[in-house]
């Protein structure tokens, strides 16, 4: 298989300039810059059949192209490299060790949309991506990368970090901008979506880093190459990171449409210990659930949507037989309660109610009309709130309580006293 993202992960110095340029570095932005016209570039992406690999899916040269080449204001490219979905390593890994490739996918998606000012928020805790993140740029201006008249052309560019303060609501792209203005992360109402009016009021794309990360590739080698290493509607590799109860956990470059059960038991060595399979999460803490029976699901966005779960940011929690499902979802539940922004009524106090009913029947204190009612406080939050936070407690404890109902009924071990 052709690796794309993960060919230079492990090599020594991979992040330095001197080492990328030996490896055709750059050489995609050059072509994009001199021989290309911006809109040639967004649709060069949108052949490549690239979609958003930070969770939605969203085909990327079409988000691009909702950028109205008429409106005067400055254009801006905000990068998504929060990385706040349990389950969920893999920015880390390209800021770590390819932060040039990354860079030059910034560098192409700028030119495509127009924008000479990109930045990139990063998760707070990823120090040491901060770091070679910022060397990175360093080196890339010292070199005529980025700043004025980028490899000779017309085309000017400036990159900043922005260093978040470990808020996972600050993963949505519009709470993202809210806190890049220096406001609370609160996501905003669309529409105006972020194309039209986003950061400082001005038009603006946002993408993860994994999905820019792809995009030199594309440009260098072309299209039509990207699209036949995936599957039909989602071209290319992307990366997979695999843990809990599995012989090596880890990041896998995958192509798209791979089973789960391939990732499992071949990639991922199969069940710790020889043990059965009991779960899976598919696509980071906010993805429904997944049992044995239908991990031949092939792992793209249409596949995995098609039955009921979604590919997400492509973090695979693998559980065991022995764990107690009703413990994994007070843990999902725990996690939303305390990252609810607080905005909306039906996720503020629908996500602590979800969590306290899910704790009591897990601690054996639990009362038959808590498993009646856990439906009914889960089905009223999704669907209510101002961004997809909702949707996610919905979908991820939901699924729990739907495919493990009897392990929740066991622990119910007394009548209502009430």
């Amino acid at each position: 298989m052709e690796k794309i993202l993960s060919r230079r992960f492990g090599q020594e110095n991979s992040h330095r300039l001197e080492n990328y340029l030996k490896d055709s570095g750059y050489e995609g932005a050059r072509k994009a810059l001199t021989q290309m016209t911006p809109a040639a570039v967004i649709d060069e992406v949108k052949k490549a059949n690239l979609r958003g690999l930070g969770g939605a899916g969203f085909p990327t040269g079409m988000k691009w192209s909702f950028i109205n080449p008429a409106n005067p204001k400055p254009r801006y490219l905000v990068i998504n490299g929060d990385e706040g979905e349990p389950g969920t390593f893999k920015d880390k890994y390209i800021f770590e060790q390819d932060p040039h490739a990354f860079l030059e996918g910034v560098i192409i998606t700028c030119f495509a949309i127009g924008s000479h000012k990109a930045y990139v928020y990063i998760r707070g805790e990823y120090l040491k991506s901060i770091a070679r993140l910022q060397n990175a740029i360093n080196e890339a201006y010292q070199n005529g990368f980025l700043g004025k008249g980028i490899l000779g052309t017309a085309f000017d560019l400036e990159v900043v970090v922005h260093q978040g303060a470990g808020a996972y609501i600050c993963g949505e792209e519009t709470a993202l901008l809210e806190s890049l203005e220096g406001k609370k992360g609160f996501p905003r109402l669309k529409p105006p979506f972020p194309a039209v009016i986003g950061l400082f009021g001005c038009p603006t794309v946002i993408n993860n880093v994994e999905t820019v990360a792809c995009v030199g590739p594309i440009i260098y080698k072309g299209a039509e190459w990207f699209a036949k290493l995936g599957c039909e509607k989602n071209g290319g590799n992307r990366l997979f990171c695999i843990s809990g109860h599995v012989n090596k956990p880890g990041v896998y470059e995958l192509p798209n449409g791979t089973t789960l059960r391939e990732m499992i038991y071949e990639h991922a060595g199969g069940i710790l210990n020889g043990r059965a399979l009991k779960a899976v999460i598919p696509g980071g803490i906010s993805a429904p659930i997944l049992t044995p029976d239908q991990i031949d699901v092939k792992m793209d966005f249409d596949s995995l949507k098609a039955i009921g779960s979604m590919a997400g940011s492509g973090g695979v929690i693998v559980m065991d037989d022995s764990t107690d499902m009703v413990w994994a979802a007070m843990i999902a539940a725990r996690f939303f309660a305390h990252e609810s922004c607080g905005q909306c009524s039906p996720c503020r106090e629908g996500s602590g109610w979800v969590y306290r009913n899910v704790k009591r029947i897990f601690d054996g204190e639990g009362r038959p009309h808590d498993l009646l009612n856990l439906p009914g406080i889960i089905n009223n939050i999704g669907g209510n709130t101002i961004c997809a936070f909702g949707d996610a407690i919905t979908m991820s404890v939901g699924s729990y309580v739907t495919k493990f109902r009897s392990e929740f009924e066991s622990k119910i071990k007394r009548p209502n006293p009430i």
